[in-house]
This record gives C-alpha cells, sequence and structure tokens, in this order.
C-alpha cells in the first residue's frame, strides 16, 4: 500500500503507544484513574480548560492528522488547540487507556443551518457508565458542554451557567444548549457506531471544501480561570464572571499576541494569514 494522504481513513487508528502521563500533563489531571462518572466529568473539564478550541491549521491550508502520534505532537507536545475530530479522536483514546468504553459518533451542526442542509461535520462521543450513557463533547467550539450530558430525553446538565441536555427527535437525538443570552439546538444525530473512514472523510471535508465553515472563518475558543475569551473573525469577546466585553482586532499581529496571552501558544504565520470573510486583512 502507498503512502497515506492526509485525510486517509488509517489516520485515526491508535498506530502509536498514546502517553497518558503526557496527557495528564497537559491537562493538569492528578485525579483517579478509575472509570467513573467523577473522573470522567474531571477529565473532561480539565481537557476543555487546558486544550483550546482553534482552526488555524485548516486556515493555513494544513488539514490536521487524527492519527494519535500527530495529535500528540500538536495537542500535547505544542500545546495547540484543534477542532472536534482532533479532540474527540484524542479523548476517545485517552478514555479507552483508561478502561471506559467510548463509543464515537457524528451529528450534523445546525446552529445555522437545518438538519436536511447540514452535512456530519461534527464528532462526539458517548461513554457508557453503570448510572447510564453520558455524551462527552470536548470539541464543540462556543457550545460545548463542559461536564458530561446525561443520554436522556430532557435530562439537564448545568455548569457556569450554560445547560446542556439531550432531546429526543423524530429522527433521533439533538444537543440542546440554554446561555442567559439564548437558547438553541445545537447539533442533531442519530447515533450510529460511525467508522474511522467516516471521521477521515468528514474531516477531509471539513478541512479543505470551500464551502467549510472552517476554511472562511477564525473560530477560537479558549477557557479561562474566570470565564472564556472567544474570537470569530476579528470580533473579540471576553467573558469574566458576569461581565462581557467585545472587541475588534485592528490586525493579524493583534490577532497572534491575543493568541499567545490567552491561548497558550505563538504561531507565526498567524501574521500571514489570509481569511476569505475578513475583507479588511486582505
Amino acid at each position: 500500500m502507498g503512502a497515506a494522504s492526509s485525510w486517509a481513513p488509517d489516520d485515526i487508528h491508535v498506530t502509536t503507544p498514546l502517553s497518558l502521563d503526557a496527557y495528564f500533563d497537559r491537562i493538569g489531571w492528578g485525579g483517579s484513574g478509575a472509570p467513573t462518572y467523577e473522573t470522567l466529568a474531571g477529565i473532561l473539564g480539565a481537557h476543555m480548560a487546558a486544550i483550546p478550541f482553534e482552526n488555524f491549521d485548516v486556515l493555513l491550508g494544513r488539514p490536521p492528522r487524527l492519527d494519535i502520534e500527530s495529535l500528540q505532537a500538536k495537542l500535547l507536545r505544542a500545546r495547540r488547540g484543534g477542532y472536534c475530530f482532533e479532540h474527540a479522536t484524542l479523548f476517545a483514546a485517552v478514555l479507552e487507556a483508561m478502561g471506559f468504553a467510548p463509543v464515537r459518533h457524528s451529528a450534523r451542526v445546525v446552529l445555522i443551518v437545518p438538519a436536511a442542509e447540514a452535512p456530519r461535520t461534527h464528532m462526539f462521543l458517548t461513554v457508557p457508565l453503570p448510572g447510564g450513557t453520558f455524551v462527552a463533547d470536548p470539541g464543540f467550539g462556543r457550545f460545548a458542554p463542559r461536564v458530561p450530558v446525561p443520554l436522556r430525553d430532557g435530562v439537564k446538565a448545568s455548569f457556569d451557567g450554560e445547560t446542556h441536555w439531550m432531546e429526543r427527535t423524530a429522527s433521533g437525538w439533538a444537543l440542546r444548549v440554554a446561555t442567559k443570552e439564548s437558547s438553541v439546538a445545537a447539533w442533531v444525530t442519530t447515533l450510529e457506531h460511525d467508522n474511522a473512514a467516516d471521521f477521515s472523510m468528514a474531516n477531509h471535508y471539513t478541512a479543505t471544501h470551500p464551502a467549510s465553515a472552517f476554511l472562511n472563518r477564525i473560530m477560537l475558543r479558549a477557557l479561562t480561570p474566570d470565564g472564556r475569551v472567544s474570537v470569530m473573525n476579528r470580533e473579540v469577546t471576553i467573558a469574566r464572571g458576569a461581565r462581557t466585553d467585545t472587541a475588534l482586532l485592528p490586525d493579524r499581529a493583534a490577532l497572534r499576541r491575543l493568541v499567545a496571552a490567552h491561548f497558550g501558544f505563538d504561531l507565526p504565520e498567524i501574521e500571514s494569514l489570509r481569511v476569505p470573510s475578513i475583507d479588511e486583512w486582505r
């Protein structure tokens, strides 16, 4: 077999040993390793607090690789972030190494378009436990639940002013989220058990298709001890407790400084970034 392309199905398989020590060091986890709800909730929260959501590689024409060695090199050793396929693939491998039995699923994001127009471009997990099955979704950016969500119709999980719950629909399930500003359906799923090739193809589309939102917008989110920092194109939102401030980035240099200050890494390529939806930066 010849050399695999950047989206080949075998990229998603665990072919390189996962270092739990390196992962736990990255997320600052020193708690229990037992496969319990408390452990799942703890490492999910620690993962999301330490590893940001960001799509720079897609914007720079570098489709993310989903093999475990590439994910460890980027998210652990380089202390970068990533988008859903990267977060969920690494998190699933960690859970399996700890004795959990996560199931990988795809979903259609319906924040902007209806389900009939949305491709399956989101990856999340369900995790069966003695107390029930829970949704773990560390890579959904702004609306990602920071605690496991029970896979039970209408049973809510709340954290830091946000509430998530699963809602049964005619064709499957929807993740809903309520904040102080709004209540929306985030994504819908049929809960099929998807295969490695499914995510490899979805990752390829999301990272390379001209119509992909990730190829046309800057989308970033980092959690901070007292809130979060979010970026959508030039707009920056910084939430600290009950206070929320917004501002417009004047140029790419300001974006680079913001990423270094709040996201934990410096990426010089940001200063040459081209984003189709930002006319002012062309």
